[in-house]
């Protein structure tokens, strides 16, 4: 029986076949070759069809036994050859099919990685996932056997009418009243069909959503003994998904039966009729044999037409859908500042070399502005800097990488209707710890996020090392950065592998280093594989907190001049943390530390620590400073230590 599909048609399926026969068009040679073969195939059953009509007319009714022989061959060479082709479109069309969907996919993911964060904000991981998974499969089921199946079925469509109509067009009447009968009744059983199918899907999600649900939350219903009310509730939902299925089966079902026994009729009515036809002399037995095959084969290549057509309307809603993530416009780079390794030469000028040397500069153009503090320099600046960068021979500037971060009235909004920041002014020295606390939604990982530029500003301007960051390449910008988040990932690999992630070129003693930095080293040597540990599920073998101080050595590998920690010990007890602290210290001697901490213990050192409220800096100073202000700061740490 043939497959059911239900899908949703394609809202532009013009635009939507353009794209995808552009990368079919790729491979041009092997297309039309599979066509060829297609079209050998499809020509070889229609023609060996009418052969019937002389082989009986003029061998074997005057019984000519050498002629049949003969005749017999050459059909037989003819189907072969149509068999011979079969197998080798096949073969060609599954060679494509594998080549245009890996092209597809890897095309996908390329441009997956150029997507602003804002477009991950607002699709679910399940939908985007579903993009590489169903959408790329229905892509691959149609290509391997629809596409070419589609091509052939049609060619045998119109070669089977033509031949019937050639050979008589009065018989054809009653095949086409037939045809016309059995299109009507498909039209209107796969409507209804279709509907039933589409609220089968719904309730199957709706069931499936529900159990993962409940396996997830499996804690959560035994404490609260919940399980008679949740398997009532999955009963119900299971018989809803039930009675669909049995209604949309029930009409897909009639399907088949019905157009096979309206075939039969029209078989037995074409023969009854033909036969008088022959009697009559109207005809003659040679053409009614072969006509009735003919008969017997019309139906078929209608219906499988009708199903490809199918498959590959299914196949462009999900490769609209694919095309659509292609077509979402990238993140916005207009930078032209690079960064690059250097080395000072022996009259102190910065000198741009290949090798790794730990120290990093900027690689300005001439015409890209580099403010001074909070001034833009003058012509004099601007030459002397070129002098004493290689004296003035290049179109470049260096400008030593040191972590000079500064805000300038930045308004910024996730959506154009809410104000997140509302024009926020601050500024990082190098080798300064900054640190943000206040209340959730008020604003502090939202400037961390635009110092990465993950999200670009509405209004006002952030520098760093006086380059405005919208003149830096991304890459090059997240390359001098490294940050340590709350919600830890890690990679399926060794725990080397996930260390190294932070600088894929580092050592084992340079991992080793790091790790001892974070005060991971102890728990990682006491493992069965020690940095050979594999982890799989995100670090799944690991508990949190180990899973974090992970996180904190791939920061520290990198070593960068701007470090970002967004409740980076969370997860870690205090003691640990002490640790940790000792280590980072020595991380961030001589860099730029932006820490985001609920937990105040955390930024009692850092040299200026800002308070935020809805947006915008209420208060601002040392941890000293602000507890004499007896203000906002003074209020959440003395209810802190209350807590504690």
């Amino acid at each position: 029986m043939a497959r059911n599909v239900n899908f949703s048609r394609p809202k532009d399926t013009k635009k939507t076949l353009l794209q995808l026969l552009a990368y079919l068009g790729r491979h041009k040679w092997y297309m039309l070759a599979t066509g060829f073969l297609v079209a050998v195939s499809a020509m070889a059953n229609i023609l060996g069809t009418y052969l019937l009509k002389p082989v009986i007319n003029n061998y074997i009714i005057p019984g000519d036994i050498p002629g049949l022989v003969r005749m017999l061959i050459f059909m037989g060479l003819m189907y072969l050859a149509g068999a011979s082709s079969c197998l080798a479109y096949g073969q060609m069309m599954m060679h494509i099919s594998q080549k245009v969907v890996s092209e597809i996919r890897s095309d996908l993911f390329q441009k997956t990685q150029k997507l602003p964060l804002s477009y991950f904000d607002t699709h679910t991981h399940g939908e985007l996932m579903s993009r590489f998974t169903n959408d790329v499969d229905t892509i691959t089921e149609a290509l391997n056997g629809s596409f070419t199946m589609l091509i052939e079925s049609f060619i045998t469509i119109i070669g089977t009418f033509t031949m019937l109509l050639i050979l008589s067009w009065r018989l054809s009447l009653i095949v086409f009243f037939f045809l016309a009968v059995m299109f009507v009744f498909v039209r209107f059983n796969s409507a209804r069909s279709r509907k039933y199918f589409a609220r089968q899907q719904m309730y199957l999600g709706s069931m499936n959503g529900f159990v993962e649900e409940i396996v997830t939350g499996q804690k959560v219903e035994k404490v609260f003994n919940h399980e008679p009310q949740d398997f009532e509730e999955f009963c119900r939902r299971n018989e809803n998904y039930r009675q669909a299925a049995v209604k949309a089966l029930t009409y897909s079902g009639l399907t088949i039966p019905t157009v096979v026994s309206l075939g039969y009729v029209n078989y037995a009515v074409s023969a009854c009729v033909g036969g008088l036809f022959v009697l009559s002399g109207l005809t003659d037995l040679g053409t009614l044999a072969s006509y009735l095959v003919y008969v017997r084969q019309s139906a078929m290549p209608i219906n499988r037409f009708t199903q490809q057509i199918n498959f590959l309307l299914a196949a462009l809603s999900g490769a609209e859908r694919i095309f659509d993530m292609m077509n979402q416009e990238p993140e916005v780079d207009e930078g032209q500042v690079t960064l690059c390794n250097v080395k000072t030469d022996v009259r102190g000028h910065l000198k741009e070399t290949e090798e790794y040397t730990k120290d990093f500069a900027w690689k300005v153009p001439a015409g890209v502005p580099v403010m001074h503090g909070d001034k833009m320099p003058s012509g004099q600046e601007d030459r002397t800097e070129a002098l004493a960068n290689a004296a003035g021979s290049s179109p470049f500037r260096l400008i030593p990488l040191k972590g000079d971060v500064r805000f300038r009235q930045v308004v910024f909004g996730y959506t154009p209707e809410k104000t997140v920041l509302n024009g926020i002014s601050l500024y990082a020295k190098p080798g300064q710890k900054i640190a943000f606390v206040g209340s959730t939604g008020a604003g502090k990982t939202t400037i961390i996020n635009l110092v990465n530029r993950f999200y670009e500003i509405n209004s006002g301007s952030i520098t760093y090392d006086g380059i405005d960051i919208r003149q830096i390449k991304k890459d090059d910008l997240r390359r001098s950065l490294s940050m340590v988040i709350q919600d830890t990932h890690l990679f399926t690999g060794s725990i080397a592998d996930n260390i190294r992630y932070g600088r894929l070129d580092a050592s084992r003693e340079e991992i080793i280093d790091a790790a001892k930095v974070a005060n991971a080293h102890s728990f990682i040597r006491r493992l069965p594989q020690g940095y050979d540990t594999p982890l799989h599920s995100d670090g799944a073998n690991l508990s949190q907190g180990q899973r974090q101080l992970l996180s904190i050595a791939r920061a520290a590998i990198s070593r960068p001049p701007v470090l970002i920690l967004d409740e980076a010990t969370s997860s870690i007890d205090t003691r640990t943390e002490k640790l940790i602290e000792q280590g980072m210290d020595a991380l961030m001697e001589d860099r730029t530390v932006f820490v985001i901490a609920h937990r105040l213990s955390t930024v009692r050192n850092s040299k200026a620590i800002m308070v935020l409220e809805k947006g915008e800096i209420i208060e601002r100073g040392s941890h000293e400073e602000l507890l004499e202000q007896k203000g906002r700061y003074y209020q959440l740490y003395t209810g802190q230590f209350e807590l504690e």
